[in-house]
Formats: structure tokens, sequence, C-alpha cells
């Protein structure tokens, strides 16, 4: 390294007087990371006498700041420096000197010149526009009529999503209860807490799906938060941990864009809008070395609120992962317990009593409320990822398959372990490679535990099991019981990802003879990794409209506000169709049944099931629209179906007329009800003189 080199390493920001617990300037490690041995697991030369580091001044804060704590120098491994504090003028008046060759340096001069000369919010701008592109790409399909087109497979949740977007436009403009509701699966109700209503992104979204309807607000939430995610990623990689945008880039394009996202984004986008994630890891890792901790965990507290509202169970992973990594750096260096036990402490308490005061009442309602249930159903709870799963493409990638693709995850809305041959390799050459580095080491323990946690309680290969796995320690724990095992595989992504902005970094960083080589090289390795799993636009099948009858509001001739609409077939998991016409009323009228979860025999704190108390009448009518087959019935069985109909306080049965294998639905209503009429594009029985309890 030459004495130029040297100076501008050392160079102190003027940021630096904010103190440790700051740590806002650019590309610099946070919390128990903090410290010029960081990144590397190296000790730098110790400050002299006047108070120098390298031969520069140390500002005043930084020479009063905590001495990091040392770990022997390691010689044979290119000591590869932190990146310097960047002073407020141009980028390129900061970057450290490199002895090049005039040639090197003529060619590199353009390339500088057109990216540092743009202002940083620029340069961030024109990332988060591609992020924009690419999830635009991403969602093409949807776009083209998002009322009129839906995921190919598994249609309940994208009409689950758009029922809660709704739902909080009730919130919003009739201050509705937020965490329960009457309206699907009357009379029992369903627990919104208890169901991911998203409450966090539905309620910034009313304008939209008040404008546009609940269909666009579900494609703009997808998109949004697919590229947010990735731009989220990419802010906190160039801000703390890298120095070259291109790193930063590749780490957030991957956080944002991976199998495991692309995945979830056609019906989950609960668990895609991941922007909050790296500013939770961000403040948990501040708060290790903070001087202020209890207002940076106070700090942390309002984000975990925040994404307790999007989705609780990407918030336990976040808070799983942040402990695993802290102890994987701690194994590998005790010493550094004893600068942040301290602050870390603080600032978890503050974080608890906080967040745990702003969101007491909302998990008594999810946990002990009216319809709670403890546990998830038996048909998810065993949900592992497959070991050849990691080695192969995600289906919605462009080198993907779904045929080949079958049992290898437990269905193609949960692809989460999907990184191919190429990318697996390099991540484990990455490993080997950077395996000197503490963050590397920790990071990889972290992405491995998951990764094994995964697998769920039977790991398989090629779907043949081989033996039991860990989860099973761990499925009947609190909290856990309600984690579907195979998205353990997010976290692993999420390790990916950093593991690639690390590898970019330290490429561009190296100096040999041939910098084009090896930058050459880089660029080859990372089109050779991430091209087999470049996204592809999401598979789309067309829906049928939400019948005219419901858009041009004739039901509310028939409907009370204390009665029910009663869409034919019955709202259940497999037909979500009523929940959709009632979404686009903005859950102006009630309908029975619909697809949630909720305790299995309606008894809070019952293990949970998908849909409600079982109904005949809803059974039988989903059984000829599956097969055609008009059943005979009885009196007896009349009587008892006509019992669930004055459960239900049903005013009307709606019955479309382009519904599947509509006419043995209408024969078979026919034989319940007696005859209806058609109305517009519907079939309608007027039910109100045999449901009201008054006759």
């Amino acid at each position: 390294m030459t004495p130029a080199e040297s100076r501008a390493l050392s160079a102190p920001h003027p940021e630096a007087a904010a103190g440790p617990d700051e740590l806002v300037s650019y590309r610099t490690p946070v919390g128990i990371l903090a410290g010029p041995a960081a990144l590397t697991g190296r000790s730098t030369a110790p400050a002299d006498s006047q108070g120098t580091a390298g031969g520069a001044p140390v500002a005043p804060a930084e020479a009063a700041a905590p001495a990091p704590i040392k770990t022997p120098i390691e010689p044979d491994v290119p000591d590869m420096p932190v990146e310097p504090e960047e002073p407020v003028e141009p980028a390129q008046d900061a970057a450290p000197v490199e002895p090049v060759s005039a040639a090197d340096d003529a060619e590199a001069a353009p390339t500088r010149r057109w990216w540092h000369r743009l202002p940083r919010r620029r340069q961030h701008l024109v990332v988060g526009g591609l992020f924009l592109l690419a999830a635009l790409w991403v969602t093409s399909r949807i776009w083209l009529d998002p009322s009129g087109r839906v995921a190919s497979l598994y249609t309940g949740d994208p009409a689950q999503v758009q029922f809660f977007l709704a739902h909080s436009v009730r919130v919003v403009l009739h201050g509705e209860y937020p965490f329960y509701t009457e309206q699907f699966n009357y009379p029992d109700g369903v627990n919104l807490m208890a169901n991911t209503a998203v409450l966090a992104l539905g309620i910034p979204m009313v304008p939209v799906t008040l404008l546009f309807g609940p269909a666009v607000s579900f494609v703009v939430l997808v998109t949004l938060g697919l590229a947010g995610t990735a731009m989220a990623w990419y802010l906190m990689l160039s801000r703390h941990l890298v120095r070259t945008p291109l790193a930063a880039a590749v780490g957030g394009w991957f956080c944002g864009f991976s199998p495991a996202m692309l995945s979830h984004a056609s019906w989950h986008p609960n668990i895609i809008s991941q922007f909050l994630l790296p500013f939770i890891v961000w403040r948990v890792l501040v708060v290790t070395r903070s001087r202020r901790p209890i207002r940076d965990g106070a700090l942390l507290a309002l984000l975990v609120t925040a994404q307790a509202f999007i989705n609780e169970e990407i918030l336990l992973f976040t808070a799983l992962a942040c402990g695993v990594f802290l102890l994987a750096v701690l194994a590998q260096e005790p010493a550094r317990w004893r600068a942040a036990w301290r602050p870390l402490g603080a600032g978890v308490v503050t974080c608890a009593l906080l967040a745990g005061a702003l969101l007491a009442y909302p998990l008594y309602v999810q946990f002990a409320g009216p319809m709670a249930y403890h546990g998830l159903s038996d048909a998810v709870r065993d949900y592992g990822n497959d070991i050849a799963a990691f080695f192969a493409q995600g289906s919605p990638t462009l080198g993907g398959n779904q045929r080949a693709n079958i049992n290898l995850a437990p269905n193609y809305s949960e692809e989460n372990a999907f990184f191919g041959w190429s990318l697996s390799l390099i991540a484990i050459g990455i490993v080997v490679w950077l395996r000197r580095e503490l963050i590397v080491r920790a990071l990889a323990a972290t992405g491995v535990f998951f990764a094994v946690l995964s697998l769920g309680e039977r790991v398989s290969w090629w779907d043949r099991e081989l033996f039991t796995g860990p989860w099973q320690w761990l499925v009947h724990l609190p909290l856990l019981d309600a984690v579907v095992p195979t998205r353990f595989g997010l976290i692993t992504s999420v390790v990916i990802g950093l593991l690639l902005a690390l590898a970019v970094e330290r490429a561009w960083a190296l100096r040999p003879a041939e910098r084009r080589t090896v930058r050459t090289l880089t660029a080859a390795g990372l089109a050779f990794a991430l091209l087999p799993i470049a996204p592809m636009p999401l598979r789309m099948v067309s829906r049928p409209p939400v019948p005219d009858f419901i858009t041009a509001d004739r039901w509310r001739a028939y409907v009370g506000p204390d009665q029910t609409l009663v869409p034919i077939p019955v709202p259940s998991m497999g037909n979500t169709h009523g929940m959709r016409w009632a979404a686009a009323t903005n859950l102006d009228f009630k309908i029975p049944g619909g697809y949630f979860l909720a305790p299995r025999n309606g008894n809070t704190g019952d293990a949970g099931r998908f849909g409600g108390r079982p109904s005949g009448v809803g059974q039988m009518l989903e059984e000829v629209a599956t097969t055609g087959r008009t059943p005979k019935l009885d009196d007896r069985q009349r009587r008892r179906f006509s019992d669930e109909l004055r459960h239900w306080r049903a005013a009307i049965l709606v019955l479309p007329v382009r519904q599947q294998n509509s006419e043995p639905l209408r024969r078979a209503v026919e034989d319940l009800v007696g005859p209806g009429r058609q109305e517009l594009d519907v079939w309608v029985w007027d039910v109100r003189a045999l449901t009201d309890r008054s006759v």
C-alpha cells in the first residue's frame, strides 16, 4: 500500500463527530461490527501518541471513542481495509489514490466521470428506477388486466388479500374495528390479527383502492414490494457495508428478486414487502455499540411495530436471524461481548417495552380474542424444502420449469430454496475465498443454520425421505408452532445476497496488474450465477369477472345490513370468487364462509384450520361445482340445509350464469329452496321468507 493510499483510507469523515452510536456515514460497518477490524477480522495499525492513525489526524470524537477490540494480524492474507468515510465533496475527489498505469487510468476515466458526477441521490434514483422496471417486467401480465387475471394456481390468496385491502377502506372511512370482522364467515367472523390483514400496507393504499379497486391495489403492492425490498437493501448495503455501487446493487437485486421472492409474488405481497427489514437489521447492529441505547431501542421498536402489521412471521424470522448472526460473531470473538452487552441489553429492553406496549392489545386479540387459534393447520405445519431444491431453478425464473420442480417444494407458492447449481457453487466458493473475514463466517453460519431448519420435520432428497430433521424438536415451541418451516429459506436468500455484495466489493478492490481481467471475470461469474435464475413475468390465467349484478348494486334491493349474500358455490379455500365480489363493493355486504385461518372447532384456542365450521350446504354445492352431478335431496337434508341458511341469515343466493357447471348448480339450489329467476348475468333466489327468524 502506498503512503497516498494509507492517508486516503484513514482520513476522517466530517460526520465522525456524531459519535459511534450514530454510525450514519457511508459504507461503515455498524454496531458490534464497528471498528477497523470488523469486516476482515484483522486489526489495523494503532494510533500513535499524537492522536494520528496512518499519518492522518483523528477527529476528536474518534479519538474519544472506545478502542475496538483487536485480533491477531494475519499477514498471509492481503489486508483489505474498510472504505474510508467520504467527505462532502464530489465522490470522485474522495476516491482512494490507486497505483494504476496511465492507460488504465485513461480507460477508467470516462466511467468514473459519468457515474461519479451524478449526485448521490441521482445515483440512488437510477438504481431504484432499474429495480422498478424489473418489478414491472415481473408483474407485466397482471398489469394487462388486474381484475381479470390471476396467478395460474392457488387463486385463493389474491382474493383474500383483496378482501383485506377492502377492509382497510372500511377502517379508514367508517372507523370499523381493524382486528376482527364479520363481513365474511358470518356470523362467526374472522380474527384478522391472526390472518395477516396487512393493515400497514392496506391503509396507505386506501386512495388507490377507492379509485381503482382492490385488484389494482394488489398488483401495486406486489410491484412495490419487489422493487422496494431491493432498493432498501441497496441503500443499507451502500451506506454501511460496501463502497462499490455495483456490489450494493447486486446484493439489493438478489434480496429483492431472488427465486424465493418471485415464488411468493403472485400470492403473498405481505411476504415480499420486506423493505423495513434492512433498517431493522441496521438498528439492531447499531444498538450493540450505541451511546444512546434508549433512543436507538425506541427507534427499533417503531420499526418492529410497523413490520408487525405487515407480516409477523417475517418479523420473527428477522429477529431469529439477527440473534443467530450475533451469536456467530461472538462465538468467534467473545471479547466483543464486553463492549456490546450493556447497550444491547438496554436497547433490547427499551424495544421490548415500547413495542410491547404498542402491540399489547393487537396481540391480545390475536392470541386470546374471538376466533383465535394456536398453531397452524397440519396441512402446512410440516412444509419443508427438499435438499435437491437448493440446486434447482425456481419456476418463475429464466431456467425454471414447473414440471421439473414437482415434489421439491410444498407447492409453487413456496419455492423458498431454488438457487440453482451455479449460484449454490458460487456461494460456497465465496465463503471459501473470504473465509478469513469475520462477517463472512458469521453470515455463512446463519445461512446454513436456517437452510437446515427449512428442510422441515422430514429431510428428503428428490422426494425420498432420508431422516428426521431438527425442526421436529422445535415445531411445538410457542410462536414457532405458527411458522411454515420452508420459509426459513428466505433468510438463506438474504444471506446469499449479502455474500454476493461482499464478493463483488472484494473483487473490485483487488489491485492486480490486469484490473480489466479481474473485473471481467467477476462480471462473468455474476452472469453465471444470476442469469439462470433471472426473473420472468409471472404466469397468469383469466378469471371470471365480478358479476354485473354486483357491480351495478342490484343486490342492494335484497340484502339488509344484518343479512348475507350467499355466493354459489359458498366461498371456501377452493372457491374465493365470492370474496372478490364483496371486495369490489368495499365489503358493503356480508358473506358466509371464505378462505382464512380459524380454530378447528370454532372455539378460541383450538389448533388452526383453513375455513370456518364445516357446512353441509357448502360441501354439497362445492361437490356439484366440481363434478357436475346433482344429488337427490330428501326432506331431512332440506330441513338441515334450511337451518344453515337461517344461521347465515341469508337474504339471497346468487349463481353466475357463466359459473362452471352452472346448470347442475341451478338444479341443486332449486331442489333446495325452489325456483329462482335470472337477473342480469346471475340467477337469484330470494330466501328472506325462509330465513326470517320472526316467521
